[in-house]
């Protein structure tokens, strides 16, 4: 699993994990968070963010 990282804010997202509080279970894969998901930290939208290379 892949963990994906907020350009502007640096929040990282991580599939494994997932955001419970934001209503994501653990395992969802970054391309399976709906279109119109903004990150929690600074309101930005999932273009804004690149995964993290291994």
């Amino acid at each position: 699993m892949k963990q994906w990282m907020c350009g502007p804010c640096g929040m990282i997202y991580d599939e494994t994990l997932g955001m419970p509080e934001e209503g994501i279970a653990p395992g969802t894969l970054f391309e399976d968070i709906p279109d119109d998901w903004a990150c929690p930290d600074c309101g930005v939208t999932k273009a804004d963010f690149f995964v993290i290379p291994d």
